[in-house]
């Protein structure tokens, strides 16, 4: 698998059968998926991951996580 690009943060989707999707995005897709969830949009979404694209339910949709950037092994600040 490919290292994700420095501007790609990990997100977790929960919809509302219980179900978790992880997924790699680009900040700007990220972004894009806020303002479609806070705009209470109907419809679907296209999320452009790093493993293919996923197709989102909107109003399935329970919670975002993001996350502030990858987690590293090591010593460094």
């Amino acid at each position: 698998m490919a290292e994700p690009a420095s501007d790609s943060v990990r997100v977790e989707l929960a919809f509302d059968g219980g179900q978790i999707l992880s997924a790699i995005l680009t900040t700007k897709g990220a972004d894009e998926l806020e303002r479609q969830l806070s705009s209470a949009a109907e419809g679907t979404f296209a999320l452009d991951a790093s493993d293919g694209r996923y197709t989102v339910a909107l109003k399935r949709v329970v919670y975002v996580k993001r996350y502030a950037r990858e987690s590293r092994v090591g010593f460094g600040i």
